[in-house]
């Protein structure tokens, strides 16, 4: 079947086999090799022979070859029949027809024991897989036997799909009924029904209208199996065979499901009392064994009927067994939009019901589920609410109202607002409170949030439920409760598109990420952090207080104290806080008055105090860096003094390598990157009075000396060409840039010559440091060319190209990058064409250089 509204058999079996198991040893009848089988397998032999052999085998099988195996588990059960159907499919392409058909007799007899009944619809669909698998052997073999001679054609060929039995050869027949032969001499009834039943298709191989009349025969046959339980599944499988073979036919529907009403009776027989007494099974179990194949016999009868289907079942149902059990499979195979129009009705029919130990609470589930998927009228959606739920809450134990109730709020969500709601919500808390039973029920409690923050996205409307966070703190095993905290801190994430004010929900939400922060300590894995790290900033971007400045800084510094553990968390603060002192400039368009000075400088405070608690030593030292830049662009000197002091000294603390997208990286190009952009923000820092000339610039040249530089890098020294570029820039009579309000020293030194006498200084410092590295490099050409381009490339863009002794050296490196070779030729001849046009400019070039070039 392929229609949408029928659910085909496989998609249930998993469900079958998770939900009926079993603890009890378990037995299953086997059976050895016969005598005539192991004289089939030794060989060839002639037809009169294969012919006794298969007549000796079905004997050996009557007269007692089997065997019991006791004392199995259920998962050993389970691998047995697997073990037999491969067994079928082995004998089958062996040749072994009659063992095959042993073997799905053998299976088809574990159906008649009831030994340990609660596994008996597991076993059923495990029995009807290897039975399917017979059936479709037999089949697939009669096709290739029927060669058909197609009009035209010269030589036979294959049956089409919609062939009919007139095209059929008479070999082919013959050995179609040999088979149904060999099936009716089975001496019982349950194997025999059951076997013929897997080979019904075969039927279209003999006449036209056959299945209809076998499916007939085999529901009346159905009568004659005594146990209630068996005859229903074999009822259901005859169902199941005749949706496949004859889809549209109804009448072994109806005979099955009215056989069915007839026989209801007997599950109060003594015979099926006294079996529940010997195996300890109370009634309410024992009736939802029948769910599955009563389910599937009443989905069979819905496919394609009308409404007036459902109402003959009603009336029918009502009157012969009036049963629980009848009425939830009704609902669960009819199309919701049927029940929902008679939601009253059902309400009714469930109220009126014999209980017979079935759930009463299951007919209410199964109700509500319908509801969900389809709407009742409208008139009566409010009646049906208040008619369905004072049923509910009269329903004995926790886990029966829980599990009504979960299914129930969703109706009350799609139809009714945060009153009902709220309503619900109370009488939950009230009803699972009690000796603490919301802690058996955490998965359905669970659920029940999920499906209101799936339907209610307005979180002014959410937190205007007053039940909801008392409902919150019933999870009080901390795992869950943070995944319910999660899921509704997602929801907020994902639908809370403009940042809110709101109070209620800023502290409600504020609540929920506390106990996310508080659950995460030394064990926990770092893609929980994470998540829990992006949840929580995903939040924090989302709360606004308007213009009021101060009181961002305040949110922001609870927040810090509240998710201290959190490492995303303090880097987005820090950088929100940078964010708000930078708008506080714009605000005031660079001119600070004390109030606005004040409170930059707090904004600087805030972040100088934040930024150590970050683990990760990259993410320091870029919020150092950063700080510090805003701190200047709002003439806050001494803060921003601090961040470049702390910055510097961090440096040391870089490791060599670090795990970077979960591997392995050498950290050498990102603190080259990290160098230079703190070089370029050096130029305009202005030296303070009490701390001499270039301190920075010294502090980060004696960091740079001592940092552990891999021995195989040239990282070191280039470096130190980051540092002779700022030192160059520095030497400018006015820099290159910048910042409004801040006098940098091209302006508090005026040029001044000891000034420059200490650039030059320290240049030649740094310059020998780099010509020794060059020198040392002797041995390997490769590294020592690209050192020696690098070098020129700073002294041709910031070098005094004027002084004869450094365009000597200049010149020098330019022929040792030739001769070491490997070196980019594109690249010198840039610089050749850079230095001629600078010349042409007018810029002062020594000749000796230009020529050498």
């Amino acid at each position: 079947m392929t229609e949408e509204s029928f659910e085909p058999w496989r998609s249930k079996k998993a469900a079958i086999l998770a939900r009926y198991t079993t603890s009890e040893r378990l037995t299953l009848t086997s059976f050895d090799l016969s005598p005539a089988e192991k004289a089939a397998l030794q060989g060839p032999a002639s037809v009169t022979d294969k012919v006794k052999n298969r007549l000796e085998q079905l004997d050996d099988f009557e007269e007692g070859s089997l065997k019991e195996m006791l004392n199995l588990s259920q998962q050993e059960y389970v691998s047995r029949i697997d073990e037999l159907s491969h067994q079928l499919q082995s004998a089958w392409q062996q040749d072994q027809r009659v063992r095959s058909l042993k073997i799905a007799i053998q299976c088809s007899k574990l159906l008649v024991d009831t030994s340990v009944i609660q596994f008996y619809p597991s076993k059923f669909v495990l029995v009807t897989d290897v039975l399917d698998t017979f059936g479709q052997l037999v089949y697939g073999r009669l096709l290739e036997m029927a060669q058909y001679m197609a009009p035209g054609a010269v030589v036979p060929g294959r049956l089409p799909d919609d062939f009919t039995p007139n095209q059929v050869p008479e070999s082919a027949k013959e050995t179609c009924r040999n088979w149904f032969f060999k099936i009716a001499s089975i001496r019982e009834l349950t194997p025999r029904l059951y076997v013929e039943a897997a080979v019904l298709k075969c039927y279209k191989f003999l006449q036209e209208n056959e299945h209809q009349e076998a499916l007939l025969r085999l529901a009346h046959m159905t009568r004659g199996i005594g146990d209630p339980l068996v005859s229903l599944y074999a009822r259901s499988y005859l169902c199941r065979v005749g949706m496949s073979v004859a889809p549209i036919y109804k009448d072994h529907l109806t005979l099955s499901f009215k056989d069915f009403l007839k026989c209801y009776s007997q599950v109060q027989s003594d015979t099926v009392q006294n079996t529940l007494a010997l195996q300890k099974m109370e009634m309410q179990s024992y009736l939802q064994l029948y769910s599955p194949g009563l389910d599937w016999i009443l989905q069979c009868m819905a496919h394609r009927s009308s409404e007036s289907i459902l109402n003959d079942i009603l009336i029918d149902g009502r009157k012969q067994c009036n049963s629980a059990l009848l009425l939830n499979s009704i609902m669960t195979a009819f199309k919701p939009e049927y029940i929902a129009a008679r939601t009253s009705q059902f309400i009714e029919h469930i109220r009126a019901c014999e209980d017979s130990g079935f759930p009463k609470h299951l007919l209410f589930k199964t109700l509500g589920l319908c509801l969900v998927v389809a709407d009742p009228p409208e008139s009566q959606k409010l009646q049906i609410l208040n008619d369905a739920w004072q049923s509910i809450v009269r329903l004995r134990g926790a886990a029966a109202y829980v599990a009504c109730a979960e299914v129930w709020m969703e109706y009350a969500l799609r139809h009714f607002g945060e009153r009902e709601i709220d309503t619900i919500l109370g009488d939950i808390i009230k009803h699972v409170t009690p000796d603490r039973a919301f802690e058996q029920h955490y998965g359905q409690l669970q659920s029940i949030v999920d499906k209101i923050v799936t339907h209610i996205h307005d979180f002014s409307r959410l937190f205007s439920i007053n039940k909801f966070l008392p409902f919150i703190d019933l999870f009080q095993k901390e795992s869950v409760k943070v995944e319910v905290c999660k899921l509704v801190l997602e929801t907020f994430v994902r639908y809370q598109l403009e940042p809110t004010s709101d109070l209620v929900i800023v502290n409600a939400l504020m609540f929920l990420a506390r106990i996310m922060h508080d659950s995460v300590n030394a064990l926990s894995l770092e893609d929980e952090m994470r998540h829990i790290g992006q949840l929580v900033c995903g939040f924090l971007k989302r709360v606004s207080v308007g213009t009021d400045y101060e009181q961002q800084l305040s949110f922001a510094v609870e927040s810090r104290s509240s998710f201290s553990n959190l490492e995303p968390v303090l880097v987005y603060l820090v950088q929100s806080v940078n964010e708000l002192a930078i708008e506080t400039r714009r605000v005031v368009k660079g001119h600070h008055t004390r109030k606005t000075a004040a409170f930059v400088r707090a904004c600087s405070a805030y972040s100088f105090i934040t930024i150590p608690s970050v683990g990760n030593v990259l993410l320091r030292l870029n919020l150092y860096l950063v700080s510090g830049q805003v701190a200047l662009l709002n003439h806050c000197l001494s803060q921003a003094d601090s961040f470049f002091k702390a910055a510097i000294s961090l440096l040391p603390d870089v490791p060599v390598v670090m795990e970077i997208d979960g591997k392995l990286r050498s950290t050498e190009p990102l603190l080259l990157d990290y160098i230079a952009n703190l070089c370029s923000t050096l130029l305009v820092v202005p030296d303070p009075p009490e701390s001499g000339v270039l301190y920075l610039a010294r502090g980060l040249l004696n960091v740079l000396q001592t940092y552990a530089w891999d021995f195989n890098s040239d990282a070191k020294v280039k470096a130190y060409l980051s540092i002779l570029s700022l030192l160059s820039a520095m030497a400018q009579e006015t820099y290159a840039y910048h910042i409004t309000g801040v006098d940098s020293d091209d302006r508090l030194y005026g040029n001044d010559p000891k000034f420059l006498a200490e650039l030059q200084k320290l240049s030649d410092t740094i310059l020998g440091e780099v010509l020794q590295q060059l020198h040392e490099l002797a041995d390997v050409p490769q590294r020592q060319g690209a050192l020696a381009v690098a070098l020129l490339g700073v002294g041709i863009v910031h070098g005094d190209l004027a002084d004869a002794k450094f365009a000597t050296l200049l010149a020098n490196l330019w022929a040792l990058a030739l001769k070491t070779g490997g070196t980019d030729s594109r690249l010198l001849s840039r610089h050749a064409t850079y230095l001629r046009r600078q010349k042409a400019a007018g810029r002062a070039i020594a000749d000796e250089l230009i020529q050498r070039l």
